[in-house]
């Protein structure tokens, strides 16, 4: 490696049992701002619980981290959106409600939201606006809580643009 070049560790969240196989699942996820400060979360609510998520989710194969978010966010909210500047990269370690063993590689975006398309929402999903501290107390996975502050720290609201 050259002297030029720096390795920037990549924060671990989760519980990994040691020596157990975790499939590595990359993903993209998206912090949107709507005019009023608040950040787009979604809100799953199935059978036996609810959970609170930042719109976002897995990239198929030969999808690049921006289409993946944009085709997510929409099929997750309605709303069509481009991708920004990377906020921030960690990983989520997780076991699904199936047993399976998971390491979300995620990527967290900054979202600038493009126009509601009317598009089917996934039946369990739904769209909720919330002051960005509040979605802290909310966010299922501590590596999306993680990411939402680091972009507070960064001092950004409404789209990215500083205060």
């Amino acid at each position: 490696m050259a002297s030029s070049e720096t390795i920037e560790a990549v924060p671990q969240f989760g519980l990994c049992e040691a020596g157990a196989p975790y499939q590595a699942r990359p993903c993209a996820f998206g912090i949107a701002v709507d005019d009023k400060g608040r950040i787009a979360l979604v809100r799953i609510a199935r059978e036996t619980y609810v959970n609170w998520d930042l719109p976002g989710g897995m990239i198929d194969p030969g999808e690049s981290e921006a289409v993946a978010l944009a085709r997510e966010f929409c099929e997750e909210t309605g709303w069509a959106v481009t991708a920004g500047a990377l906020v921030a990269r960690a990983e989520q370690f997780t076991i699904t409600r199936t047993g399976e063993r998971r390491r979300n590689q995620c990527g967290f975006f900054l979202c600038e939201l493009v126009e509601m398309t009317g598009g089917k929402i996934e039946d369990d999903h739904e769209l909720v606006w919330l002051d960005p501290h509040e979605a802290l107390t909310r966010l299922r996975h501590p590596a999306a809580a993680w990411a939402v502050t680091h972009w507070l720290r960064m001092g950004r609201v409404c789209g990215g643009r500083p205060r």
